[in-house]
């Protein structure tokens, strides 16, 4: 006993400074190099967990140990009966303590936010979560192996397209199951991290420092399901409350929403019909003020201007829309309606 007091700290030392290179096999590591059994190896490694200095991930020969504080961690989970705050606790929130205070409240929100939606809206089994530092940068990513995000947002609203799922998530206050969930952690997390990214249904969609991107893409790397990321610079500055109170009122609650007008319609095809715009506005009576980016719009046709600034902001004359990104064209198209609406009104 004496002869394991003694060299606990050397031992202790040793482990921290190779597990990040030996996360499955740091017992033997410490074996070899102090020609001790495996068993008093594991002890010792078992007393670093203890301390709080290690994480252990999964069981029996899936084992792994990561440092905490340290630059990586990764795990998968099943998913029945799991619990984000739990699974915050126990794995996350030892890596990122030592940050400052808003980067580990943009990590808390945006990583329990997520692995939230993956238990209750996935229909999947298991969840994998990595977590790595690079280049000053915080990478998370959470894949599930189920339905899919837009798969599922498709099939509850009847949708054709992965691309009009997109639309309606992207819009916040959606949500497959409002018994449980606002529809709001997707919108703010997407705002809160750098550059936030859903692989889907093979549909790839970034909204990336305020502006958005959207391209097929393969996910034979894992199936169905979703794949979200989040990156954080650790030098950022920004806090939750700043984005928050950016979209929300005080008094009651998300008001303000920003949404792409492009993933009304498919590339190819022309705004121009009320269907579309009736789909763009589906949803937004929700909000206060409503602003659309018109990014990719290269025109749009009269019916679909009147269906938004005319006949929606009729029915709705309490909310504020707004746009921005416009071409010449789509501008001019806009401000006609606009004029037309305040001559007919006047007459």
């Amino acid at each position: 006993m004496f002869c394991m007091r003694r060299l606990e700290p050397e031992v202790g030392n040793f482990i921290l400074e190779n597990v990040a290179e030996h996360p499955d096999d740091i017992v033997s590591i410490v074996s070899e190099h102090f020609n001790f059994s495996r068993q008093r190896a594991h002890t010792y490694v078992t007393r670093e967990v203890a301390k709080g200095n290690l994480i252990k991930t999964g069981q029996t020969r899936a084992t792994r140990y990561f440092r905490a504080g340290g630059k990586r961690i990764e795990f998968n989970l099943k998913l029945a009966n799991l619990s984000e705050d739990k699974v915050w606790s126990d794995y996350i929130k030892p890596m990122v303590l030592q940050y400052p205070e808003n980067i580990y409240r943009i990590c808390a929100y945006g990583f329990t936010e997520i692995l939230n939606n993956a238990i209750d809206h996935s229909g999947g089994t298991s969840v994998y979560v990595n977590m790595h530092i690079e280049n000053n940068v915080l990478h998370f990513t959470i894949m599930d192996n189920g339905i899919g995000i837009f798969q599922k947002i498709k099939t509850a609203l009847n949708l054709e397209s992965a691309r009009e799922a997109i639309l309606h998530l992207s819009k916040g206050k959606f949500t497959t199951d409002p018994s449980k969930h606002t529809g709001e952690g997707i919108f703010f997390t997407s705002r809160i991290f750098d550059k936030f990214s859903i692989l889907s249904d093979e549909m790839y969609y970034t909204f990336d420092k305020r502006d958005w991107f959207l391209s097929p893409e393969k996910q034979e790397s894992f199936g169905d399901g979703t794949s979200i990321e989040m990156h954080i610079s650790l030098d950022s500055k920004i806090t939750p409350k700043e984005v928050m109170d950016k979209y929300s009122d005080i008094e009651i609650g998300f008001t303000k929403t920003v949404v792409a007008v492009a993933l009304s319609a498919d590339p190819q095809d022309p705004h121009v019909s009320r269907s579309q715009a009736k789909r763009l506005m589906m949803g937004l009576e929700k909000f206060r003020h409503v602003v659309l980016d018109f990014k990719g719009v290269e025109s749009v046709g009269q019916a679909f201007v009147d269906q938004i600034f005319r006949v929606f902001q009729n029915e709705n004359p309490a909310i504020k829309i707004q746009y921005f990104n416009a071409t010449k064209e789509v501008d001019e198209m806009i401000k006609r309606g606009l004029a037309e609406k305040s001559t007919s009104e006047a007459g």
